[in-house]
């Protein structure tokens, strides 16, 4: 039995997987409120002393008979130890492996461990955005958009005939702007966050948020009474989202348009960084929640707008992720397939 974790700023979900025919096969999952815990420890704790876990010819299980764990995590992992991005936590492999009494601990890279996952995601999980050349081989790019964004590199081994990802902490670069509008979106976010800005300040959940409050506050744009209580009383990116989506508001259709012109234009950037034939992916929450903002047309336009490599770009497919369980998917299958490597036994060829 494996268990895997998706460790974000405001959640973390667990589960444990089987294998049934070679294939990950999910025995149960839970999602806990990151804010509620003071350690990760703590989280696994709370999910294992559930009881009843079984899958057709796969006895209950109990913490003995968990093989391996892996924890996909926000920020970089440098000698099994990470200091998460968007919590107060600070996790180590060792200290994992002795306070939860199991034998291998991996922490990865949350897009890392994504990228681990896209192989394991059925077809119908994986909608086409831009169809580009199907049938192009090579290297792959995954962007996500969620609570930050994350960015991760999926090389080719063409004698492997495997992707294999690469970490990135590319959403951390510079904001580019490409436009008057967003020139000046860039000098609000450099005034109000005293300084430098970030492509996550734009393209992520945090920057749905930045970019409404630029078109209210610096644009002028009406922000209806009904739209500011809804603002005040519930998810405000939810509110956004929901809003943009069925036409009902104009501010938050406009800070949609905005935030789809500025992913597209980041999605491509990476796709030109790693010379993406194979694909981009669009990963995280926020993508499948705004497909047909996605689809409206300013994601593409922005995504293939490289001037004389503008070619290149429009060749390139790219695929949102439906499933909000890739980053489990890949974290399990990075422990089975490290834990095998280290035990020479392997759970998902003995199925």
């Amino acid at each position: 039995m494996i268990l895997a974790g998706d460790v974000g700023g405001t959640k973390v979900h667990l589960a444990l997987y089987g294998f049934v025919g070679g294939r990950l096969t999910l025995v149960r999952d839970q999602k806990f409120h990151s804010g509620e815990f003071a350690a990760l420890d703590q989280v696994v704790k709370a999910f294992l002393q559930q009881p009843g876990d079984t899958l057709p010819g796969i006895p209950p299980v109990i913490k003995e008979e968990i093989s391996a764990a892996c924890f996909g995590c926000p920020g970089p992992v440098r000698d099994g130890r990470i200091k998460l991005t968007n919590l107060p936590w600070t996790l180590d492999e060792r200290e994992l492996e002795q306070s939860l009494g199991i034998q291998h601990i991996f922490l990865i890279n949350d897009l890392e461990a994504n990228g681990y996952g896209i192989p394991e995601l059925a077809p119908d999980k994986v909608m086409t955005l831009i169809k580009g050349d199907p049938a192009g081989e090579g290297h792959r790019g995954l962007i996500s958009a969620g609570t930050g964004l994350g960015e991760a590199l999926l090389i080719w081994d063409a004698k492997a005939r495997q992707h294999r990802p690469l970490p990135s902490e590319g959403g951390h670069c510079d904001f580019a702007a490409r436009n008057d509008q967003e020139i000046a979106l860039l000098r609000y976010l450099r005034k109000i966050l005293s300084g430098r800005v970030s492509f996550e300040r734009v393209v992520s959940g945090i920057g749905i948020k930045n970019i409404y409050a630029f078109l209210r506050d610096d644009q002028r744009m009406e922000e209806p009474a009904w739209l500011r209580e809804r603002m005040q009383q519930e998810d405000p990116n939810a509110v956004i989202g929901q809003c943009a989506e069925d036409g009902s508001s104009a501010i938050c259709a406009e800070t949609l348009r905005i935030f789809a012109s500025a992913y597209g234009a980041e999605a491509g950037n990476l796709a030109l960084k790693v010379l993406a034939s194979g694909g981009i992916y669009l990963g995280g929450g926020i993508a499948p929640k705004i497909l047909k903002t996605l689809e409206a047309g300013e994601f593409a336009g922005a995504f293939v707008d490289k001037g004389r490599l503008s070619s290149l770009l429009a060749a390139i497919p790219v695929r949102v992720i439906l499933d909000d369980s890739c980053a489990l998917l890949g974290a399990a299958a990075f422990a089975e397939a490290r834990a095998a490597e280290i035990s020479g036994r392997s759970e998902r060829a003995l199925s």
